[in-house]
Formats: structure tokens, sequence, C-alpha cells
């Protein structure tokens, strides 16, 4: 595995050629302090703070991950109080054992800069022991995601944006919204962050956002990963007691958090539901690798000293608690690692449970429906003079409506080398197949599908797949790939591979080319071998003359019987619409 060095050694090994006990004095005051809270630093600014950092202390060091869309490297800066000499990123995170890992992931919105600069904030009063330093959990930050998008800077993209004064753009290098890409990894940065994931391994992860909704009194609004989805202990305990300490915890410190609240140009009072996390977004992804994740949203409207003061505090308050259940989270995270054995049922898609609710006490503003002075129409208007708190119906329970079982493999041919990098990349194992050989597979045909009539995210995504399924002796061939299901990457093999599956590769258009027929028949020739065809097989004949009969519009659509025929046939090629990837099943 390559190596990855502190970055940062040589610039501390230049400034101290001249005096093995000369010390520089850097400035660790930040953009943020030195404006008063209204302005966030630039990219470079933010670099050279934590090569600066990490020059000063020994406790935290900085490597560079691999390269984004943008040809900057993906930077990992990271506090560790048991750190040896000499270390690798590897080597340092393979190391640690009784210690909780907890990422924290920034401006992959650069234009939210809040957990830019309240990260800086942290790691440098933790380094210099202004607040209490972290015994059971090693901090990973990475200090920008979305890298092209920082370097993007402007003044007015974030319409709905109380600051800063200037900020990066939402989209990356390449105008991909990376909290789209985390499965599906069109992007450099992606693929990147996937590397850095599975060395990291981390029990816990943070990714820092601003909301883009309702108007209400909070600062702070969380969304952890859905409970259900995550399953098991793991998510039994972050629903039943990591969320409540968070909030809790929180408002005795006068910062009162809420769910984030999943709405647009309505009020929070008709009531909202959780957000469903699927493995397209950042704490989704996490979560197939039994993370416990959360994404911080504060409120845009909020000036934005307060909102990277707050993110500042939530952020202290998660590793107080992580600190102190620290061998809870380890011993659940390794027993929802049991979970997913194969022959198991393992569900693919969720709806709400309208009839499980929980009631809020929201703190909110009084909203009504006003006729437009622009358009005539009615518009929302908020009245922040009639603050109030009212019970809110908040649906936070999601069951499942569709479930596959668990394979013991998947076959996968060699020509889908995207797939297999993609799985590489995320740790899966996969055994290559050293002779063609007969093995005894489930096959998926695809029956139905809708597609995205607008394009998103560079795709046109499938959505509402349904397959049919059935048994076949299936000829492998050398080289081809068995991916066994018994690792712990198999919830991301389910999710990835499972075509039903909300952001399955099927649906981010992987395998499009199964869709489109390659082979077909000109009508001239193929009239007197369907003749033929339909005379030497008497069976499919009279399914042919039964389909006339029923079928009005079939009667009178030469082609279509045409090619009903040729379904049927022999000619009729095997690979449309047939799903290349087979199940193995004992």
């Amino acid at each position: 595995m390559k190596s990855f060095i502190i970055s940062g050694c040589l610039l501390f090994l230049i400034i101290s050629c001249n005096s093995k006990n000369d010390k520089i004095a850097y400035d660790f005051e930040t953009t943020f302090e030195k404006s008063k809270g209204t302005e966030t630093p630039t990219y470079s600014e933010v670099i050279s703070f934590y090569e600066n950092l990490a020059a000063t202390y020994p406790t935290v060091a900085m490597y560079e991950m691999g390269t984004t869309d943008s040809g900057e490297p993906l930077h990992l800066v990271v506090f560790n109080p048991f750190r040896k000499a000499n270390t690798t990123v590897e080597s340092e995170f393979s190391a640690i054992e009784n210690q909780n890992v907890l990422l924290i992931n920034n401006g992959i919105h650069p234009g939210e800069s809040d957990g830019i600069d309240a990260s800086m904030l942290l790691l440098r009063d933790i380094a210099q022991e202004k607040i209490k330093v972290p015994q059971n959990t090693i901090i990973a930050v990475i200090p920008i995601y979305n890298i092209g998008g920082a370097l993007n800077r402007n003044t007015g993209t974030r319409t709905n944006q109380n600051g800063p004064k200037e900020y990066g753009f939402r989209g990356n290098a390449r105008n991909y919204d990376l909290n789209r890409d985390f499965i599906k990894a069109d992007t450099k940065n992606a693929q990147a962050f996937a590397a850095l994931f599975h060395i990291v391994n981390p029990d816990l992860f943070i990714d820092n956002h601003v909301s883009n909704g309702a108007d209400y009194q909070y600062t702070l609004t969380h969304l952890f990963t859905q409970h259900n989805k995550l399953g098991g202990d793991l998510g039994a305990y972050l629903h039943t007691s990591f969320m409540p300490q968070l909030e809790d915890s929180l408002a005795t410190k006068k910062w009162d958090i809420t769910p984030y609240v999943n709405l647009f140009n309505r009020t929070p009072e008709t009531g909202f539901s959780q957000f469903m996390d699927y493995p397209r977004y950042s704490t989704g992804y996490t979560t197939l690798f039994n993370t416990m994740g959360m994404m911080v949203e504060t409120h845009m409207l909020k000036p934005y000293k307060q909102r990277v003061e707050g993110t500042y505090e939530l952020m202290k308050t998660f590793i107080s608690i992580a600190e102190k259940d620290a061998s809870l989270i380890q011993k659940f995270r390794k027993n929802n690692e049991a979970l997913y054995k194969a022959g198991n049922s393992y569900p693919i898609a969720w709806d709400i449970d309208s009839s499980k609710t929980t009631t809020l006490q929201f703190k909110g503003f009084e909203g009504t429906m006003e006729p437009s002075k622009i358009t005539g129409a009615n518009r929302l208007q908020y009245h922040r003079e009639q603050p109030f708190t009212k019970p809110v119906m908040y649906y936070n329970e999601f069951k499942v409506v569709e479930e596959v079982v668990i394979p013991q493999a998947y076959i996968i041919p060699k020509g889908y080398w995207n797939v297999l990098e993609r799985l590489k990349n995320n740790g899966i194992e996969l055994t290559e197949i050293k002779n063609d050989t007969l093995i005894s597979s489930e096959v998926y045909k695809i029956k139905s599908y809708e597609t995205f009539k607008n394009p998103y995210e560079g795709h046109y995504p499938h959505f509402n797949t349904q397959v049919d399924s059935y048994k076949e002796e299936v000829f492998v061939k050398a080289g081809d790939f068995m991916v066994f299901t018994q690792q712990p990457g198999v919830r991301y093999l389910l999710e990835t591979l499972e075509p039903m599956a909300m952001d399955s590769f099927f649906n981010w258009n992987y395998f499009d080319t199964i869709l489109q027929q390659k082979e077909g028949f000109s009508p001239y020739v193929w009239e007197d071998m369907a003749f033929q065809f339909l005379e030497d097989n008497p069976k499919i004949k009279q399914q042919f003359d039964a389909k006339k009969t029923a079928e009005p519009n079939f009667a009178s659509n030469w082609y279509a019987q045409l090619d009903w025929i040729h379904q049927q046939s022999p000619h009729y090629e095997k690979s449309f619409l047939r799903y290349p990837i087979v199940r193995v099943r004992n």
C-alpha cells in the first residue's frame, strides 16, 4: 500500500536547521477571529494554518491523501496524543487499540464554511490544551473536502445565507455536488475520500453543513444517520442514548438543538420527517461500514459568528460523549458487523412509518401565506417578532418495504472494470476465478424501471427498478471475479450490486448498455424465417395466435408481431435486460 508522508515535516526541518532548540512562534489566531466572526480563510490559508500547527505540536500531523478533481491533494489532519515518531498514516491508524476514531469532514459545500473555521479552532485549542484533551478519541479532520469549490470564491451564490463575507462555491472543480457522489464516485474527490475512509476506519463521523430550509429560532440542527437503517445495537444506541445526550448537554450550555427541519417552503408546525440519508450522501455512505454518522446543519440566517461558535460547541460536546461511551460504541459497532450473514434478509427500500411519531417542543416563528408583491401569488412570510414554542409532529421511524436475501457471493465479469475499481477502492476483497467453469447461480432480468427526465449530477438515474429472478448454470470465464459477501464491506456490496437498491450501480447508469438491444432483424429477411420458426414450434405458434386474439393492438401491429416471435427464437440476444452480475447462494 502506498504510504502517505506527513506534510509539514520538511517545513519543520528547514526552519529547525539553524538551531535544534529554536522554535518558530506562529500566529494561530484565525481569519475568523481576526475579522470578529465575519470572514473565513482561503484554501491556502487553511492549509498553512494546519502545516504550522503540525510543525509546532507533536500531537498534530497532516497527511496528503490522494488527488482531487482540482489537482490539489486531499489533506487529513490528525490529533493523536499517542502518536509515535516517524509514523505514516497507515501505521498511525493501524496502531490504534482502545481509542475510538472520529472523522470530521468540512467544506463539502465550501460556501457552508462553518465547520472549516470551527475545526481550526477546535484542533488548535486541543493541541494547546485550552480545552480537555481527549484520551479515548483520536480526531481526524478533512480541512476542506471540496477544494475546487473552495478555490472558486465569490460573494453572491449563497443567496439564502447570512455570511461570511466571501466563500467558496457548491460545485467542485467539475461542478459536481460532492454530497451526492459518495457511492457512485464519479470524482477523484470521492475516490480519495474512500481510500482515506478505509485507512482511518472511523467509529464516528461528523459532516459540517449549513441548512437551506425553513426559518426558526435554532442556530443548530442535527441530522443523524437514520437509526433504523443503521440498525442493530448501534442504531438503537444512536437513537435512544447518544442523540438525547447530545441534545440535553447542548441545552444546558444554552445551545438548543433540534432535528434537521426536512421541509421546503412550508412552516414546521405541520410536522416533518427525518431525512433518509441514502448512500449517495456522506452519512449514508459511512453507515454501510457501521460508522455512526451525523451531519451538522447550522441555520443559514443566523450570524456567521454565532454559527461557527455553535458548530465548535457541538463538536466539543460530541467528543465528550464519545469519550465517555468509547467502549460501548466499539462494542455496538462490532455487534453490528455480525448482523449481515449469508441467507439473512437485508432491507433495500424504506418508507416512513407514520404509525410511530415523536412530538418535538419546537421553537419557531409564526408563518403566514401572503400575496407576493412581485407575482401576486401567495408566498411564505415568517414573522420573527412572533416566536413560539409549540408541539410539532416528527416522523423519525422508517419501515422496510423491500428486502433481499444476502447471497454467499456475487460473480462480476472482468469486463466491468469500472465496478471492480470502485469495489477495490472501498476495501472489498475480490477472488479471481482461475479456470472457465459452470456455476449454479441466481440471475436477474430487469423487469421494469423508471428514469429521471432531467440530468442529475452527471446522470439520468433510474428508480423503481424491479427484476425477475431465475436459476441458471452460468458459464464463468477465467479472469472473472467472485466476491464473497462475508467481509466488512457486505453492506456496500448489497447497496451497490442489488439493482433494486436506491443507490445501486444499476440505478446510477453503470449498466445502461444492457438496456439497449444490440442485434435486430430486417423484416424482409426475418419474415420467412419467422414463419418457419412457428411451423417448427407449435406451442409458440399457439401462444402467438392467442396473443393476437386477446390483444387487438398487437394484432394490428405487424412489426410488434415479428418482434415478439424474434424474442422467442434462438436469435434473440440473451444479454438484453440481463443483469450481468449474478448471485451465488447455498
